[in-house]
C-alpha cells in the first residue's frame, strides 16, 4: 500500500507515528554538527520544508526526546552512524520558532546553538 503524503504535517514525529512519505533529510543534522559553525543561515521559498526540518533537528537534539531516538530515526540516514546516536536527545531545552532553533545549556544561560532560517 502506498504511504500518505503528509501535506501540511510540520512534525518530524508525527510524520514518523503515522508512517507518512518522507524524503531522508536526516543528513543534513550529520553534515550541519561537523561544520561546527557559530550559526547557521538556511534561506529556502516558502513551503520547502525548513519547519519540518527545524522539528526533525529538535526531536534528534532535544532531551525531551532522548530515548526515543530508534523508534523516530531508526530507519533514517542519521541513525547509521554511531557518533551521531550519541547525540540523540543530549541538548537541553531546545526551542523553534519561525526565526530560530536554540537550546540552553544547563544552566539556562546562553544559546549553546543556533540556526537561523
Amino acid at each position: 500500500m502506498a504511504r500518505a503524503v503528509g501535506i501540511g504535517l510540520q512534525s518530524f514525529e508525527k510524520i514518523v507515528e503515522r508512517k507518512c512519505f518522507y524524503v531522508d533529510k536526516t543528513g543534513f543534522i550529520r553534515e550541519w554538527w561537523e561544520n561546527q559553525d557559530d550559526m547557521t543561515l538556511i534561506t529556502c521559498p516558502r513551503r520547502f520544508g525548513k519547519t519540518l526540518n527545524m522539528s526533525m533537528l529538535e526531536q534528534f537534539l532535544s532531551v525531551e526526546y532522548a530515548g526515543r531516538g530508534e523508534a523516530l530515526f531508526g530507519a533514517f540516514e542519521i541513525w547509521k552512524e554511531k557518533r551521531c546516536r550519541e547525540l540523540q536527545g543530549t541538548f537541553g531545552r531546545l526551542g523553534q520558532n519561525e526565526d530560530a532553533v536554540w537550546s540552553l545549556n544547563p544552566a539556562g544561560e546562553n544559546p549553546m546553538l543556533r540556526l537561523f532560517l
